[in-house]
């Protein structure tokens, strides 16, 4: 058999691929490489090397650079050429679909956000509205960064609720669920970007596998309007065939707890009842318009040494508490990573938190940290995962010209 013949054989085309495969991800992550490095890296030989390198480069996933000797990094005998990853051979989009606001980030394929936009929307809007809202911050995003429709290659969009394999699970239980993914999975197709809907909450863990500090066995907390879990363990994000391992409707069932709703909600609500009932006559809170009252609010007088917020603040974590205590205790957890827009504002709360864990712990190992990502919590694990959908299946693609 001659080698064209084995060149075009099944199996040397598989080994082709799987080698050309193993080149790419070799240099996604990193620094530009010789090919003495790959070959180091790889076990691949030379001309092997080079082979895939040329052909990686046509097909744009790689860009040959100066050699070693004109970058000052090689002195003597032949000089090396050199391969770096074009982070800039696609692009993802990262979709924060939530109750009350729609954020959307357009980033490389190293992650890196080029452009963003937000819109906010009445929680009450239908079906219509909820898609409208996602492809406008998507649309405005994109036309940021001057590129096409056709330099996308996966969009990941977050939602607050269940996704299963077949969907959102949806019925007249919980129409909630429906309206927050009003078939946002099928919203981009007619662009041909592969679209993945994904539970909010999971998004979050992936973003904060860093807060993790390496632990396999964690939980993302998102704790602002409702409370919802992203559970890592032994390193793997866990779904559950109905997408439903981290609701937290559970807590309805819970003393001490009694619902899913967040802490922001729980502040904004106990601060308005006590400022309705008289209970917070010559409080900061008191002079806050009511309509407008809220956590911020809470979390600001309680620093400054005001008694009904102080006393709403010790709710909060006991609630926190005890929410962290379900999980660890039901998951064998490491670590909570409290997360989502109001974290960062959530220290003294978090902070007496863990002054209650030993009382309700066996083991008090349990560690409580504090996210610093914000209110870009789930679109940054939704730009993280769409990298990872492009990574996993580069070479199934064809990039834009």
């Amino acid at each position: 058999m001659t080698n064209g013949a084995e060149a075009s054989t099944p199996s040397t085309n598989l080994l082709r691929r799987l080698n050309a495969e193993r080149v790419l991800q070799e240099v996604w992550d990193g620094e530009p490489v010789t090919a003495s490095a790959l070959m180091a890296a790889t076990g691949l030989a030379r001309s092997t090397v080079l082979t895939l390198c040329r052909t990686l480069t046509d097909r744009g996933w790689l860009t040959e650079l100066d050699d070693a000797r004109a970058a000052g990094a090689y002195t003597k005998g032949r000089p090396a050429l050199r391969y770096a990853f074009r982070p800039d051979a696609a692009l993802v989009v990262g979709v924060d679909a939530g109750q009350h606001r729609v954020s959307a980030a357009v980033a490389d394929l190293h992650g890196r956000v080029l452009a963003s936009r937000a819109v906010h929307l009445d929680p009450e809007s239908g079906a219509d509205a909820r898609r409208a809202a996602v492809l406008g911050a998507v649309d405005e995003a994109l036309a940021d960064t001057g590129r096409g429709d056709d330099a996308v290659a996966a969009v990941v969009v977050g939602v607050p609720a269940p996704v299963a394999t077949t969907g959102v699970p949806a019925g007249e239980r919980n129409p909630f669920w429906a309206l927050m993914n009003p078939g946002l999975g099928d919203l981009f197709a007619p662009r041909g970007w592969e679209t993945v809907v994904e539970n909010d909450a999971n998004l979050a863990a992936v973003a904060e596998a860093e807060h993790a500090g390496g632990s396999p066995a964690y939980a993302a907390l998102l704790v602002g309007e409702r409370l919802g879990a992203g559970v890592v363990l032994d390193g793997e994000l866990r779904r559950g065939p109905r997408g439903a391992i981290g609701e937290l409707r559970i807590l309805d069932l819970v003393r001490g707890v009694g619902s899913s709703d967040g802490l922001g909600a729980q502040a904004r609500e106990e601060a308005r009842a006590a400022v309705a009932d008289g209970e917070a006559e010559g409080s900061p809170l008191a002079a806050v318009d009511p309509h407008l009252l809220d956590a911020e609010h809470v979390l600001a007088a309680a620093a400054a040494g005001d008694a009904v917020a102080r006393r709403i603040c010790a709710g909060l974590a006991d609630r926190l508490a005890r929410v962290c205590v379900v999980l660890a205790g039901l998951l064998d957890l490491d670590r909570v990573v409290v997360t989502g827009a109001m974290a960062p504002s959530l220290g003294p709360v978090v902070e007496h938190a863990r002054t209650l864990l030993p009382a309700h712990l066996h083991d008090p190992a349990l560690e409580v940290v504090i996210s610093d990502l914000g209110p870009d919590v789930v679109r940054t694990g939704a730009v993280r995962q769409a990298v990872g959908l492009v990574r996993a299946h580069a070479l199934d693609r064809e990039l834009a010209g």
